[in-house]
């Protein structure tokens, strides 16, 4: 992690006061630290860090801002401490806060993305406040910073193979077994829809599996979009379309994040990690407009449009996943813009028929300050994917309700799963946050983390 957190005392740490808005007279600093922050304008305006001295002008602690907002979201904010506190060793000062949220925030706003440059790292190290987990924050933290590394990485250093290569790292950390199905074997073993989206390509398509854990626990399965790069293939997407779209593996980059944290937790599952792994290229046998393809689970699907490539992959994997009946199924996907539009950025939908899991998950979201958004599978809407000449086709033709016919379109792949959710995520910040700088992030996978904690935990 790039900011050490120790359960060693630290005999020279100095004090972190955290402070909502508004509230600076109850800080429990001294009359000369309460005089400085009054002069420098601090009021505990959310994320705003004020390193107050002694009597010799050295640092003597710091106050930080939570603003107005109460709740766990509140913590995240603290995270613009890992930017703006001086070097040193420091500690929180007793307070009414989330205190795990506060420290996992301040080591993810250190996060920098330093594969092609370095940037000057801050010297900081924080003493863990009594009842913090130090295991599970690092376990969140290392998840997070995975997903987070990966979607970061432009796609001529994160193509399928390398892809690939990531989950063999992980799987090997955790004794996991891994297999891919490559190339033209796709479609040997019965997954032509990852091999129509993926063989234009100069590099082959893939399906990743691993598995980890008991083989009589519990199946909990995660299934990840892996599209490396997406040119929107004969439907080619504008220039300003592709900026982005490295991040169109962000699933498969959440799914890996949240596996990590699944295995480091020792987690009560038999974990399966399925990702198909594609770039959506342009040649001479690239998947085209009015194709019809036969997909694994038998159905057979036009395309409508070659940019809604991801459901295509997913349902393909998603069809091998619900072959061994899971007991929960999770996917997710950098899937539709129509998600954007519909809650932005930062609040990723989900959709499942299970009314239990859906409440939990929402509660789960709330309690981390890892935010999710239920949206209806509105059967009606089904109809929309017909086609006159196969069993669906890959897009509607009024570009109403994306997102959900999107997640109807790939229910049609889980019949066996006793429990499933799809989540469609953006995978991205486009501004920067306290806790989280622009580029590649992690979204749900710290609130599933907590449902799967409460569910399977040992």
């Amino acid at each position: 992690m790039p900011i050490e957190i120790t359960e060693t005392p630290l005999a020279d740490a100095k004090p972190i006061h955290v402070v909502a808005k508004g509230a600076l007279d109850d800080a429990a600093i001294d009359a000369r630290a309460r005089a400085w922050a009054k002069a420098s304008g601090f009021s505990g305006q959310s994320g705003k860090v004020l390193a107050f001295p002694d009597a010799d002008g050295e640092p003597a602690g710091a106050l930080v801002g939570i603003g107005s907002e109460d709740g766990p979201t509140a913590a995240l904010a603290l995270g613009r401490l890992a930017r703006d506190l001086p070097s040193g060793e420091w500690a929180f000062a007793p307070g009414a806060f989330d205190a795990h949220l506060a420290t996992l925030a301040l080591v993810l706003g250190g996060y920098r993305f330093e594969r092609y440059w370095k940037d000057s790292p801050r010297d900081i190290r924080l003493q863990l406040t009594a009842g913090v987990d130090l295991a599970r924050v690092t376990r969140e933290a290392e998840g997070v910073i995975l997903a987070r590394d990966l979607i970061n990485t432009p796609t001529n250093d994160m193509g399928p193979a390398d892809l690939e290569e990531a989950a063999r790292r992980l799987a090997k950390g955790h004794s996991a077994n891994i297999s891919v199905i490559e190339g033209d074997a796709l479609v040997k073993q019965n997954f032509p829809m990852i091999h129509a989206v993926g063989r234009a390509s100069s590099e082959a398509p893939r399906l990743i599996d691993f598995t980890w854990g008991a083989k009589d626990a519990p199946k909990v399965t995660l299934v990840g979009k892996g599209v490396c790069f997406d040119t929107g293939g004969l439907d080619i997407k504008p220039a300003s379309g592709m900026l982005l779209m490295k991040k169109d593996m962000g699933g498969a980059a959440n799914v890996l994040g949240l596996a990590s944290m699944i295995m480091s937790a020792a987690l009560n599952v038999r974990l399966r990690v399925l990702i198909p792994a594609v770039e959506n290229a342009i040649s001479g046998n690239a998947f085209r407009p009015g194709d019809v393809l036969i997909s694994r689970k038998g159905l057979t699907v036009e395309i409508g449009n070659t940019d809604a490539e991801g459901r295509l992959i997913l349902a393909d994997a998603l069809a091998l996943a619900d072959e061994e009946n899971p007991e929960l199924l999770i996917d997710m996907a950098t899937l539709t813009g129509a998600a954007r539009v519909a809650l932005g950025p930062d609040l990723p939908p989900f959709f499942s028929d299970d009314e239990t899991l859906a409440a939990d998950l929402s509660r789960a979201g709330e309690t981390v300050a890892d935010p999710v958004w239920r949206m209806p599978l509105w059967k009606p809407y089904a109809k929309k994917l017909s086609s006159r000449v196969a069993d669906m086709n890959n897009v509607t033709t009024d570009g109403f309700a994306g997102s959900v016919t999107a997640a109807l379109f790939l229910q049609k792949f889980v019949e066996n799963a006793r429990s499933w959710v799809h989540l469609d995520i953006f995978g991205w910040n486009p501004i920067d946050k306290p806790h989280a700088p622009i580029g590649g992030e992690a979204q749900a996978i710290r609130a599933l983390m907590r449902v799967l904690e409460a569910r399977y935990g040992k």
